[in-house]
């Protein structure tokens, strides 16, 4: 089993860097850009959610074949890792709803300033950022740890190639949000971090 689970780590870590590659590119080279997908069924937008899906199954495979593998097999871990599972899907899953799936799926579908936008331009990346952090300290994997930890950085660059596209779809209206909300931190209606 261990040839087994390093197999789809590899396999895993493989995905997250052409993942990476992507974002990277759509932020040196916009014109030509993978991410936002210029339009539904696009090679961009199918190639980025078959990389999505296929390290979602692979982390959640992890998850079991790796679990309490590491150097904290305290049950702590779930007295720390719970919160933030909860508290990140609950931003995640109010950012989904509020945006839409359209908008989600990098696709325009409107612009939107209401629920957690209001507080930050990134409510899923956010939340998702956080549920990374609660489940590979629950699940005690350091292939957990390491992939997470790649895929939060997509998720970190992710809005730097969004933000040119979003800017080019919105204009002005974009300008402004972009120059009231913070890119990730949470702060207060009032504008106070």
């Amino acid at each position: 089993m261990p040839n087994f689970t390093y197999t789809l780590f590899a396999t895993d870590v493989a995905i997250l860097i052409v993942r990476l590659a992507g974002v990277l590119w759509s932020i040196a080279v916009p014109d030509k850009r993978i991410w936002p997908p210029p339009r539904r069924r696009s090679w961009q937008w199918v190639l980025t959610w078959i990389c999505y899906s296929a390290v979602c199954g692979l982390n959640l495979a992890l998850l079991f074949l790796d679990w309490n593998a590491w150097r904290f097999p305290s049950s702590l871990r779930f007295v720390a890792g719970i919160p933030p599972v909860l508290l990140g899907g609950l931003i995640a899953v109010w950012g989904v709803i509020t945006l839409g799936g359209q908008n989600s799926a990098g696709l325009k579908c409107g612009f939107v300033l209401a629920g957690p936008y209001r507080f930050t331009r990134n409510p899923q990346y956010v939340g998702d950022v956080t549920i990374f952090v609660g489940v590979s300290l629950i699940a005690n994997s350091l292939f957990l740890w390491v992939t997470h930890g790649l895929l939060s950085f997509v998720f970190v660059l992710a809005p730097i190639a969004e933000e040119r596209w979003l800017e080019q779809q919105y204009g002005q209206a974009y300008r402004q949000y972009r120059r009231a909300i913070p890119r990730f931190w949470l702060r207060s209606p009032g504008g106070q971090t």
